[in-house]
């Protein structure tokens, strides 16, 4: 009998929706990994999935290739919902020619890319593939490079996030590395240049794909990974969380969001959560949570420099970036690491449009040989920039310690933050008193009776003359000195304040932030 039109149209659906095949399926699912349509229905909006070229197939004749095409050549593109806000997406299929990218792979990732910048909706990739297909040759790398094109012409317009749900290497490691944020799995993801073979046979190192590119390696080490999560699931999950944050594209502000958690509640925690004795640590999580909407909080590169804390939360409904330093980790200190991971994020709220709350408690940047040989200048030189580059509202509020250099870079007054607040025992300073007193007074306390006593005495006039928040206020440098207690309703009144503010600058093609 003759195949009709609709039988060859359901034929060929039923043929695209197995990928692989049922084998290939079990083994992705014996490996812990969800297969790329089941990803893709765990992400979006139950039902709102339209599938875009799921009957595409790839054009190679060599090697045999002409016998095995597959439906949607490994890849499944389309659009849907999160939330009810559109995004087009993309998931790599690693039952089909292992996720492996082909010319016609490719030209469906360019098509829902080119899509999301027209319509100006974020783009999703997920991220399961053996690499380029070898049977291609250069077709498949010049397939890379159209992606790798439009990657960077979407940053800044739309939002781009990546989940690497299993292999990524090679060429292929660097379109999610042009993206806003990546979402690795652990145990069953990793990203490198070249493979553990490539790395002994050149430098004779007996590594695993895991230890050279697995999930824990890029966010506590490389940074490469904004999080990480123990499977595909979980990661699916974070990524609808992480959305909720943000914009559909650059010419909008962030989605607000009723909340239950008053906008002038009081917290009495605050005001003695800071100890009185400046050496001593303190958690920067504490503040942060105390402040922001219950339960707001989204730290972005959570193990990765964690003398700094960077990540998304509301205030009063409203979405803001959030960065701190942390004064349990290297004392709240600066470091290449901090600041690569502070400019990083911030340039990223900037572009879209989302106000940066900035908590203070920095001793300085850290000193040493390792520091000022892997170019600490230049790196801190990054953070400065990209907080003197921002456009959007900047509040600041200092618990404790900004001194020196590093005061001026975390959001001051001095490079355009808005709104400058300090809580009543913040010390404001070129260092702490002590050290200040022995520079100043070095002449006179080696001549004194008692040295330690002079020092001590000196070192109370320098406290009180500069090592608080006053002196700052005084200049203007500092808005206002309010109680701790009081920050979450002063804050959500600034934010509310200052959200519409409009800030013009030179024109020009772009600046050249110090790479």
């Amino acid at each position: 009998m003759t195949e009709t039109p609709l039988q060859r149209l359901e034929r060929m659906r039923d043929a695209s929706l197995v990928g692989g095949g049922k084998k290939r399926i079990e083994v992705q699912h014996k490996k812990g990994k969800l297969t790329a349509r089941e990803r893709v229905d765990l992400l979006v909006d139950e039902g709102s999935f339209v599938e875009i070229d799921r009957f595409v197939t790839h054009r190679c004749s060599d090697f045999g290739m002409e016998k095995r095409r597959i439906p949607g050549d490994g890849v499944i593109t389309g659009h849907a919902l999160i939330d009810g806000r559109p995004v087009y997406l993309y998931s790599q299929d690693f039952t089909v020619f292992g996720g492996s990218l082909s010319e016609t792979h490719a030209e469906k990732i360019c098509k829902v890319m080119d899509m999301a910048l027209k319509v100006g909706v974020p783009i999703i990739g997920l991220n399961d593939s053996g690499g380029a297909r070898i049977q291609e040759g250069v077709k498949s790398l010049g397939g890379y490079a159209e992606i790798f094109w439009r990657n960077t012409q979407a940053s800044g317009v739309v939002p781009q996030l990546s989940a690497v749900m299993g292999p990524c290497a090679g060429g292929a490691v660097y379109s999610p590395a042009i993206t806003d944020f990546i979402c690795m799995v652990e145990g069953s993801s990793y990203m490198h240049i070249t493979g553990p073979d490539v790395v002994k046979a050149v430098t004779h190192e007996e590594v695993t794909s895991d230890e050279l590119g697995g999930a824990e390696v890029h966010a506590a080490r490389s940074g490469v990974a904004s999080f990480t999560s123990p499977d595909d699931r979980t990661s699916l999950s974070l990524l609808r969380k992480l959305i909720g944050y943000l914009p559909l594209n650059n010419a909008e502000g962030p989605p607000f969001c009723p909340t239950d958690d008053p906008r002038d509640r009081m917290d009495e925690e605050l005001d003695s959560l800071v100890p009185e004795d400046p050496s001593k640590p303190y958690d920067m999580h504490e503040v942060i949570s105390r402040v922001v909407d219950e339960g707001s909080f989204l730290e972005v590169h959570s193990e990765y420099a964690k003398n700094l804390l960077v990540g998304f939360a509301r205030l009063g409904g409203f979405v803001v970036g959030i960065v701190g330093n942390q004064p349990s980790v290297l004392a709240g200190c600066l470091d290449i690491d901090a600041s690569k991971k502070g400019a990083r994020f911030i340039r990223f709220c900037d572009a879209f449009n989302i106000p940066l709350v900035t908590f203070e408690d920095v001793p300085g940047f850290l000193p040493g040989t390792e520091q000022e040989y892997g170019g600490i200048i230049l790196h801190g030189a990054k953070l400065l920039y990209s907080y003197c580059e921002a456009t959007v509202p900047k509040l600041t509020v200092i618990t404790r310690k900004a001194y020196g250099g590093a005061y001026d870079v975390m959001a001051s007054k001095h490079i355009r933050a808005d709104i400058n607040l300090a809580w009543p025992n913040a010390q404001i300073a070129v260092m702490g008193a002590a050290g200040a007193a022995r520079i100043i007074h070095r002449r006179d306390i080696q001549a004194a009776d008692d040295p330690e006593g002079f020092q001590a005495q000196r070192t109370a006039e320098y406290e009180e003359t500069f090592n608080n928040p006053f002196m700052a206020a005084q200049r203007g440098f500092i808005d206002d000195v309010i109680d701790a207690r009081a920050t979450r309703p002063t804050l959500i009144r600034s934010l509310e304040l200052v959200r519409t503010k409009v800030e013009v600058r030179p024109k020009r093609k772009h600046g050249n932030i110090p790479l």
